[in-house]
């Protein structure tokens, strides 16, 4: 069980050291960061000295002919010059997309006197892999009668939900003033590093008729689950169904949430994901599906995707193989392969369970509930694959090499050993064991002090309770 600890701690290292600017990390702290890096697990947000790389507005015109409008980007935040051709494809690819995910339901309609603001997100995966992710809020622009919604969307390869919403309402704050007053504000936000977990960074903006105002973000001191709010799966869905859904999610399933608003549908999706942790999902992700890319649950492959649920007729005609079909608006399942509740051990099962029951009355902050629920999960992945490391033999050439036979036998538990026989054929497992093997030397796993600390806690909030 060390060997998946130890990669539990490396990655929570490589997070808290992904703002440093490269030229901070020289002699045995260089050394360190490169041990951390091979040593990490594979997730694909990866931080780095700016906030953002854009802010887009993108508005809604009226095409040539109909009466349909088409989004479109009206300003983009910093404009590039002089790109090199990959750079050039890289932005065009951008522009082509933005209006797409910022403007998921489609062309039809009409201007409004009143529209609830919308704050959601989106990803998008680039050619090497990686990901940039989208904080976007939906709202009216400042003004008197009839008028169409716009969107605020920021591009970043950084995971931090929470912080970034704050940005979004010092941006929605100044776009009632006036547009003028938004890009001082970027400005100053994108020559400002990003913070280490547990800092601060405070920035000072002017806005009229109110004088200078300092503006603090602060991250989690926990960065591992700084791109998450849990508690939109809690607030959907209960626990059972919770635990069916990581279920598919860990044998590489095809799964679709459906719900009305595109925040609730972003936040859930996220919170799926973060489930699987130290695994990322490496398979199609599309937190908010726009209408144009509806075909994508027809797909066979594995995919987790969040669609409207004004488009709900369109999926349910759609000729899709096995997949679980979540409602976050009922809190059902309208289609399911039907083994969810027997893919796990059910002694594990329970256990999860039992966890999610336990101190939901001492949970105050995001932070606190966001641990409460993914550790149990992290627990389980622990007692059945935690003991990988001892099954990578070792050559001369510093390459490991992973014996998944002997690692499967080593499991007494015939249903853990029936679930890990599937779960080591997913992608979820084998990239993450190719990093293993690509570490160049074996992982001598101490005690695992993120489990003990854990269950530490937990027992503190047991006897407060008792008392």
């Amino acid at each position: 069980m060390d060997g998946l600890g130890r990669r539990i701690r490396a990655s929570l290292r490589l997070k808290r050291r992904s703002w440093v600017p490269a030229e901070e990390t020289c002699g045995e702290g260089k050394k360190e960061t490169e041990e951390s890096i091979r040593e990490s697990s594979l997730s694909n947000y990866t931080g780095g000295p700016h906030f953002f790389e854009y802010l887009f507005v993108v508005s809604l015109k009226k095409k040539n002919s109909g009466d349909d409008y088409e989004p479109t980007i009206t300003y983009q935040f910093p404009k590039r010059e002089n790109l090199l051709r990959g750079q050039k494809e890289e932005e065009e690819r951008l522009h082509g997309a933005i209006p797409l995910f910022c403007f998921p339901d489609g062309n039809e309609w009409v201007p409004l006197t009143e529209y609830p603001r919308e704050t959601f997100s989106f990803v998008l995966t680039n050619m090497d892999g990686t990901r940039k992710i989208g904080y976007c809020r939906r709202l009216l622009p400042a003004g008197r009668g009839p008028r169409l919604p716009r969107v605020y969307c920021i591009i970043s390869c950084i995971g931090c939900f929470g912080l970034f919403s704050k940005i979004l309402d010092e941006v929605e704050k100044r776009h009632q003033i006036s547009m003028a007053v938004i890009y001082p504000f970027m400005q100053g936000l994108r020559e400002s590093a990003f913070p280490a977990p547990g800092k601060t960074v405070t920035l000072k903006s002017f806005i009229p008729d109110s004088g200078t105002e300092f503006i603090s973000l602060t991250r989690p001191l926990d960065s591992r689950l700084e791109h998450v709010d849990l508690r939109s799966l809690l607030g959907c869905l209960s626990h059972e169904q919770i635990l069916q859904i990581f279920a598919s999610a860990a044998l590489e399933r095809r799964i679709i949430f459906l719900a009305e608003d595109l925040s609730t549908l972003s936040q859930c999706i996220h919170a799926a994901a973060a489930l699987l942790y130290p695994f990322s999902w490496a398979h199609t992700y599309i937190p908010v599906v726009p209408e144009s890319l509806l075909a994508t649950v027809c797909s066979p492959t594995p995919f987790m995707v969040g669609v409207q649920k004004r488009f709900i007729q369109e999926v349910l005609d759609s000729p899709m193989e096995e997949v679980l079909l979540v409602d976050l608006c009922a809190g059902t399942f309208l289609k399911s392969v039907g083994d969810e509740g027997d893919v796990l051990p059910p002694k594990l099962q329970n256990d999860i369970l039992t966890s999610l029951a336990q101190g939901n009355n001492d949970l105050q902050t995001l932070e606190q509930i966001n641990e409460h629920v993914s550790g149990p999960f992290v627990q389980f992945f622990i007692r059945t694959v935690g003991h990988y490391a001892s099954h990578i033999k070792w050559g001369s050439d510093r390459q490991g090499h992973f014996q998944e036979k002997s690692f499967c036998k080593a499991l007494t538990s015939k249903t853990k050993r029936r679930f890990v026989k599937k779960f080591v054929k997913t992608q979820l497992f084998s990239l993450f064991i190719q990093e293993a093997e690509r570490a160049g030397h074996p992982m001598q796993g101490t005690s695992d002090r993120k489990s003990l600390n854990m269950r530490n806690r937990r027992n503190r909030r047991n006897q407060k309770k008792r008392l």
